[in-house]
């Protein structure tokens, strides 16, 4: 947990600033949420709300500072088929099971699990998703009139150019209010906010999902909710750490699992979509001054005021003008220097983040990618590891003795080879093998001596085993008939 004065610290400082950054969020969420709530197969006011208490709840009881979450993509994919087969009502119960797991994972601290996620897979990651989030403007840049195309360039213009200016109030708020003024005052055929679907227009109410309480209800939503915990830590998970690394800070990754599944409870509570860590605004957030826990409160607290109170202005809010910040977000997003990095970098290393880039690109599974990312890795670095057994031997002619020398790590991947560095029809009478300078790591690693062993034994040689520790070789079998243990 964190000191209480760094607490308050992170709801107290730059208050201004944070909340300016919070407000660009909110506008960076609207479209995508609206977007992912139709991929999800339910009305805006779902995700919209959703995206309201997430915010909220997140910003109390999240570890990561700084960062905006809400009803996110990767998740909406994931509660797509089941709103289709069983409707809405078993999504909100999934959404409620599914903040119960990760409040488990939080507590059990399977956060920890993240460390197994590389560099080269993070900037896949990372990558990825600004692709993705540029791609997801390109339907609204079809079969347009030239207007939207010139309020868009508008809006990239006063977005780049006003911070050359002034850094009072961020671009994005300020390309906003001006397209949308400028639509306003001279109409012109280009699609409004209000086009993209119906907004709330009341506050969200606490509702209990209306599902029988019995095994076949569990079985039905269980699969979808683990599924949707999972896809929903990786990707809140990723995210803190890509913040983590841009703002050179640390978070506490079990406060982020358990504060996620708090929310999450909280949303199936009023009637929303499970969601998690969005990247894309959060690397907005962070871009114009949003690094406390008050721009992600003020995230979700002005949604909610837009959507309500504002709403007639919100509707007349030109989709140009979103998009040119999810284009700016996009850039920003996108690790440039992870192309000059591809032939600096091993080969193996590239080519990790290549495919985890492809995989998402392919699928818009975010998770999909970071799977596969993190196979790779594992497959790559066990088959390098595996290269630094060696095995050496030398034969003693006055006492008939053959010593084999092993050093490195010897793994399951390692386990072959190791063994085949053993000539079994040795005609020596005694065979030592010094473990000395060597780590055995799993069952598969140290069944491969023990058959070496029964295999020596079994031709009647003596084996003796030099050098074998507990804290090293614990799994190791007692001496048996013909094998002799030497510390």
């Amino acid at each position: 947990m964190q000191p209480v004065n760094g607490y308050l610290a992170q709801w107290t400082t730059n208050a201004r600033r944070e909340v300016l950054a919070g407000m660009v969020g909110t506008f960076a969420l609207i479209p995508e949420v609206i977007a992912f709530s139709y991929v999800a197969g339910v009305s805006p006011e779902v995700g919209l709300f959703a995206s309201f208490v997430i915010g909220i709840a997140i910003a109390i009881v999240g570890g990561r500072p700084g960062m905006i979450s809400g009803a996110a993509g990767s998740v909406a994919l994931v509660a797509a088929s089941l709103v289709h087969a069983h409707g809405m009502q078993y999504l909100l119960a999934a959404t409620l099971l599914a903040g119960a797991i990760q409040v488990v994972f939080g507590l059990l601290g399977m956060h920890v699990l993240m460390r197994f996620v590389s560099r080269s897979v993070r900037t896949g990651f990372v990558n990825a998703l600004a692709i993705l989030i540029f791609s997801a403007q390109v339907p609204q840049m079809l079969h347009v009139t030239w207007h939207t195309y010139a309020m868009i360039a508008l809006g990239l213009v006063i977005i780049y150019c006003v911070p050359r200016v002034t850094k009072i109030i961020p671009s994005p708020l300020i390309c906003i209010v001006v397209l949308t003024v400028i639509s306003v005052m001279w109409p012109m055929p280009i699609h409004v906010v209000s086009d993209l679907g119906a907004l709330p227009t009341g506050l969200p109410h606490l509702v209990l999902p209306h599902v029988p309480l019995t095994l076949d209800t569990l079985m039905i939503v269980g699969p979808y909710a683990v599924a949707m915990a999972m896809v929903g830590l990786l990707e809140s998970l990723m995210t803190a750490t890509v913040v983590d690394d841009m703002t050179d800070t640390h978070s506490d990754k079990r406060m982020e699992s358990s504060g996620l599944g708090i929310a999450n409870i909280a949303v199936g509570l009023f009637g929303g979509i499970a969601g998690c860590g969005m990247i894309g605004q959060t690397v907005g957030n962070l871009r114009y001054g949003g690094s406390g826990r008050l721009s992600t409160f003020t995230a979700g607290a002005f949604l909610l005021l837009l959507m309500v109170v504002l709403h007639p202005f919100v509707t007349r809010v030109p989709v140009a003008a979103l998009v040119a910040i999810m284009i700016m977000v996009s850039i920003s997003t996108f690790s440039w220097a992870s192309l000059k990095e591809l032939r600096a970098h091993p080969k193996v290393s590239s080519f990790v983040m290549l495919v985890t880039v492809a995989v998402v690109v392919v699928t818009h599974d975010l998770a999909a990618g970071v799977a596969v990312g993190v196979l790779l890795s594992g497959v790559f670095f066990a088959a390098n590891v595996s290269r630094f057994v060696a095995v050496t031997s030398s034969f003693d002619e006055a006492t008939q003795t053959r010593q084999y020398r092993v050093s490195g790590q010897v793994f399951f991947a390692s386990a072959d080879l190791f063994a085949d560095q053993f000539d079994f029809r040795d005609p020596a009478k005694t065979i030592r093998i010094d473990l000395s300078r060597a780590h055995f790591w799993d069952v598969t690693s140290v069944g491969s001596l023990e058959r070496i062993i029964e295999r020596f034994s079994a031709r009647g040689h003596k084996v003796i085993i030099h050098g074998y520790h507990d804290e090293q070789h614990a799994i190791l079998a007692g001496p048996s008939g013909g094998m002799v243990i030497e510390s």
